[in-house]
């Protein structure tokens, strides 16, 4: 009788451990029990991915440069500024005037706008420059010198712009502050006379600084999303630093772990691919999640009534699941492209637990057996 007691003892001890039987995370019932369709949820929505679920998650646009700064050239390089260097022309009609003699009837004065904005000019003073344009500032010289000099005729040449100049640091080849063109610079132009980015387009972020204001982007994205190419404006800055991407694959896979982005882009199927793929003996096919945040409008699409998760602006968490049981899955997962920071999951499938059960009471139960052939002796 003691024997059996023990044999049952000792299964009932094995049962116990099964409370907590070691898990990879959720399954996929336990991740589909907040669907998407049952909203308001405040944690999360999910989304089963099809063609057109795959579409609209493609269309996101980086575009944080685009609403953060003007895209439209202002003109700036037509004014002066404070340490501007200029060039100013001065012609008389007749010989032996102020400014010309019998051997030339022009003569140049080079000057540099000081510190309260204005530049000397002889028989003229000192003229305001900073802060108006180049074509005001010759009338008002020439106006300065009608009644000293012969018919004066003035022209005003920037020699060095650089009040109207901007700065690029960081992970360039060639860092430094740069004269802004008279005609515009575009963050593309400027990072091209840098010497570009030190590492791939895919692996740079820029950030701008304009004022109070900050922004960053992918550099790919200046070339992706042309709006994201803004015009530069004086006193700008710019950083371009060294950000490689990359996502985290885990559940039931044959190999757990972080991955950096060695490509341009990624899709799941490469993802998975990376992680060794499903594993065989735990995974279940129709549990393959992909965690992400989404813009409302991106999520708007998705369902309508994630709007009740928030406003204008807001990110939305996002559960897209792929279901591999469907060939079609296939296909999808060959373009749905993974971004920065993303989470791949792949649930366990339920024989799975029920394969761990059996290793957690094996030993159990062959004890119990051992007992039970003694006893039998």
């Amino acid at each position: 009788m003691f024997r059996k007691i023990s044999s049952f003892a000792i299964l009932v001890a094995a049962l116990t451990g099964c409370a907590a039987l070691p898990g990879e995370g959720p399954s996929a019932i336990d991740i589909k029990a907040e669907d998407i369709q049952n909203l308001p949820t405040k944690d999360y929505v999910v989304v089963d991915i099809d063609a057109k679920v795959a579409n609209i998650a493609g269309q996101h646009r980086a575009r944080d440069f685009a609403e953060h700064f003007s895209i439209k050239s202002t003109g700036r390089g037509q004014l002066v500024g404070v340490g501007d260097a200029l060039v100013v022309n001065i012609w008389e009609a007749g010989e032996n005037g102020l400014f010309s003699t019998a051997q030339a009837k022009q003569t140049s004065v080079e000057t540099i706008v000081d510190e309260t904005g204005r530049i000397f000019i002889p028989y003229a003073g000192r003229v305001r420059a900073s802060g108006i344009h180049v074509e005001t500032l010759r009338q008002n010289i020439e106006n300065a010198l009608l009644d000293k000099a012969v018919q004066p005729q003035v022209q005003v040449l920037i020699k060095g712009n650089q009040s109207n100049s901007a700065v690029i640091v960081g992970d360039v080849n060639n860092p430094g502050r740069r004269a802004i063109s008279i005609a515009g610079t575009r963050v593309l132009d400027f990072i091209a006379q840098a010497g570009g980015s030190k590492f791939p387009t895919y692996e740079t972020m820029v950030t701008m600084k304009r004022g109070n204001r900050t922004a960053a982007v992918l550099l790919e994205s200046l070339f992706d999303f042309p709006e994201n190419n803004v015009y530069l404006r004086a006193e700008d800055n710019l950083l371009l630093s060294h950000m490689p991407r990359s996502f985290t694959i885990f559940g039931a896979v044959s190999e757990t772990k972080a991955v950096k982005f060695e490509s341009r882009t990624v899709t799941m199927a490469e993802a998975l691919a990376k992680a060794g793929g499903l594993n065989d003996n735990r995974a279940d096919p129709g549990g393959v999640f992909l965690f992400r945040f989404e813009d409302l409008e991106v999520a708007r699409q998705l369902n309508p009534k994630v709007d009740e998760l928030g406003q204008s602006g807001y990110r939305v968490p996002v559960v897209y699941r792929l279901n591999f049981r469907e060939p079609k899955a296939f296909f999808i997962a060959r373009y749905f492209e993974l971004r920065d920071k993303d989470v791949l999951y792949v649930a366990n499938h339920p024989t799975a637990e029920l394969g761990k059960f059996l290793r957690i009471i094996g030993p159990g139960v062959s004890a119990a057996r051992g007992i039970n052939i003694i006893a039998n002796d």
